[in-house]
């Protein structure tokens, strides 16, 4: 039997918290994170294959999301306005953050390694890839949106420039989620109960 360290990494995303820079009305780790993005990108990928007759496996992008800041676990989350302050600094986290996955599948025993190098950002086919990026955009908006919510005006210009990058995403099914979902996450609980009859 093979003794590897990597799933116990994997659980320790929930160590790692993100918006490092920002003041919080409530902590959001890398997990809870991730959990949030599979939802996202199962959703994009459902919509794109039942509204817009696109060709995308929605567990696939689901399981992708789940891994997208795996390599998080090694390097920490750099905030966004360090990460890409220049394209020198981008392209050179880039790398670290390219090591680190090859770290983390190196733990793995090589029989089921095959099956964890797609999931992993730089296995996954560029629609896909595009997919997952277009919900971890959706899923910081959604925290800028609630941030906002509770009264905290940290997130303004957070929750404007997110926006305008989704925006400028090219995929209907990001519009699609936008008009369609999105106005709910502005919502109390009261105006999004339901009757059960």
């Amino acid at each position: 039997m093979e003794n590897s360290g990597f799933f116990a990494l994997i659980s320790r995303m929930r160590y790692i918290g993100r918006w490092g820079l920002m003041r919080g009305s409530y902590d959001e780790n890398v997990q809870e994170h991730s959990h949030m993005v599979a939802v996202l990108a199962h959703a994009l990928a459902v919509i794109r294959r039942d509204v817009f007759g696109g060709e995308i496996d929605p567990n696939a992008a689901a399981a992708a999301a789940l891994f997208h800041d795996v390599s998080e676990i090694l390097t920490g989350d750099l905030p966004t306005p360090v990460k890409y302050y220049n394209p020198e600094i981008m392209s050179a986290y880039k790398k670290v953050e390219e090591v680190a996955e090859r770290k983390l599948l190196g733990m793995l025993p090589e029989r089921i390694r095959s099956s964890y190098e797609p999931l992993f950002e730089s296995g996954l086919p560029e629609d896909m890839r595009a997919v997952v990026k277009a919900a971890d955009k959706l899923a910081a908006y959604i925290k800028c949106v609630e941030e906002l919510k509770a009264g905290n005006r940290e997130f303004l210009l957070a929750e404007k420039q997110t926006k305008q990058a989704i925006e400028k995403i090219e995929l209907p099914e990001v519009g699609y989620f936008m008009e369609n979902f999105m106005p709910a996450f502005g919502l109390t609980l009261d105006e999004l109960s339901f009757s059960v009859d």
